[in-house]
């Protein structure tokens, strides 16, 4: 394709290190959608023939039909996805495939390509989150009154319904959906008709082919449209956040699945066995979930960093953009499914949870808020009291709940028998009723809104 200007061809070395069709071929569809859309506004504008088109355009359609039958072919000396179709389809329309390329450069022809896949990939992570926020949401459901010690510093610290809990991851994902919708509207401008880097002197209609790919407009400078990675790294960015948050969930998947915990079971389909030891469960998809999680976080590195020192315009560095995106994707899509079918399948052993619930002095502070409350006592002096009571139940090895008002009375005089209506962790749950706090009257009506706004998102996109 230049070989006009070198007198020999590539080193065997070089063709190894300069070829990307082994990875952007999963680019074709964005390549060939891309090329369609150039040549029907090069035939409107009047710089190739209206017959000239329509082969192109045909010829472009079969090169497809090929490749969704038979896969691309890796054709090292062709370099990239972009050559290998140029190729076959000059083999199949004959000279009329050289007009294609007429206006275009590989620098603005992949820039789009790249922005038309990562929005396909944007859409098709929202498809997965939205169903994970509906396992999520389900299961909320089902418990909303489940009591299970809620943890800071993973020390038992105050009684949290189950549904609250998985609430709480439920609007990290409406984050993370946010992030990636903001993303697919800051990147939605196309690069086409940039050019190697300064435009173009042929006639061209940006907005028609900006138009045709479902862009809201052409990009407005030609350097910043070809050198331009900033979609990428979104992509990434938003990427990681998603897998930083699967990850916790998993993390914490994996820690109640274990024995001192015990608060779920998880299902064979997401859990292996081990070749030694006939009674392990071991809860390997949370693992390789939370070690995705990693991987993931690695490709923004590494594409940040091969971006942060370029100059402009484009650098065969940027060839180097794909592999981390499309390695991320992949890897994000495997955690959410796998998230989703934990979520939808696990067992919850609520009795458990009650259990580590009410041991641990986890009311202590409904205790310290009843002295506030209604003994007019000041928060710090009820929190040293309240820190007596904990000390005398630890020495007497019993609940908060089963000290004797007498023993209580020892310590504060003011203390009396209604202490003992908050000192159970329903009341304790039930008595938070803040807006978002854990009772559950609270959290179904967080629930509602969540399958509304589930609704509403389904309707909109028709799913």
């Amino acid at each position: 394709m230049w070989g006009g200007r070198f007198a020999e061809g590539p080193a065997a070395v070089m063709r190894e290190i300069n070829a990307s069709i082994p990875f952007d071929k999963r680019l074709w569809r964005q390549d060939i959608a891309g090329s369609k859309a150039h040549v029907a506004m090069l035939a409107a504008r009047g710089i190739v023939s209206g017959e000239d088109a329509q082969a192109i355009t045909e010829g472009l359609s079969r090169v497809a039909t090929e490749y969704e039958a038979n896969g691309v072919p890796v054709r090292m000396d062709l370099e990239d996805i972009h050559m290998v179709t140029e190729s076959r389809l000059a083999e199949l329309i004959g000279p009329a495939a050289g007009r294609l390329h007429t206006a275009r450069s590989r620098n603005d022809q992949v820039a789009t390509d790249f922005r038309l896949w990562v929005r396909d990939a944007i859409d098709e992570v929202e498809a997965g989150l939205v169903a994970l926020q509906g396992a999520l949401v389900a299961r909320a459901g089902e418990y909303a009154d489940s009591v299970m010690p809620g943890f800071t510093h993973l020390q038992s610290a105050q009684p949290v319904t189950l549904g609250h809990h998985l609430m709480a991851y439920y609007e990290m994902l409406k984050r993370d959906r946010s992030r990636f919708a903001d993303a697919r509207a800051r990147m939605n401008q196309c690069p086409l008709g940039a050019a190697a880097l300064a435009g173009t002197g042929f006639p061209l209609d940006r907005h028609m082919t900006a138009s045709a790919l479902g862009f809201d407009a052409p990009t407005d400078n030609s350097l910043d449209s070809v050198s331009d990675r900033d979609f990428a790294l979104d992509y990434l960015m938003a990427a990681t956040q998603v897998a930083l948050h699967l990850s916790r969930l998993a993390e914490e998947f994996i820690i109640w699945a274990s024995q001192p915990f015990g608060f779920v079971s998880l299902p064979d389909a997401y859990s292996t066995g081990s070749s030694i030891m006939p009674q392990k469960r071991n809860p390997d998809a949370a693992e390789l979930v939370r070690g995705h999680a990693g991987r993931i976080m690695g490709c923004m590195t590494a594409l940040a960093v091969t971006m942060k020192g370029l100059p402009l315009a484009y650098s065969k560095d940027m060839q180097d953009d794909k592999p981390p995106v499309f390695e991320a994707h992949d890897l994000l899509g495997l955690c959410i499914a796998a998230m989703a079918g934990m979520v939808e399948t696990v067992t919850f052993r609520t009795e458990r949870m009650r259990a580590l619930a009410e041991s641990g002095f986890a009311t202590a502070t409904d205790l310290a808020d009843w002295l506030v409350r209604e003994a007019d006592v000041p928060f710090r002096e009820a929190h040293h009291i309240t820190g007596r009571a904990v000390k005398l139940a630890e020495e007497m090895g019993c609940a908060l709940a089963a000290l004797p008002l007498a023993d209580l009375q020892t310590i504060d005089a003011r203390i009396h028998e209604g202490i003992y209506s908050v000192l159970t962790v329903d009341a304790s749950v039930a008595s938070r009723m803040s807006h978002g706090g854990t009772a559950p009257a609270q959290v179904r009506q967080r629930i509602a809104q969540a399958n509304a706004e589930l609704g509403a998102e389904l309707g909109r996109t028709g799913s």
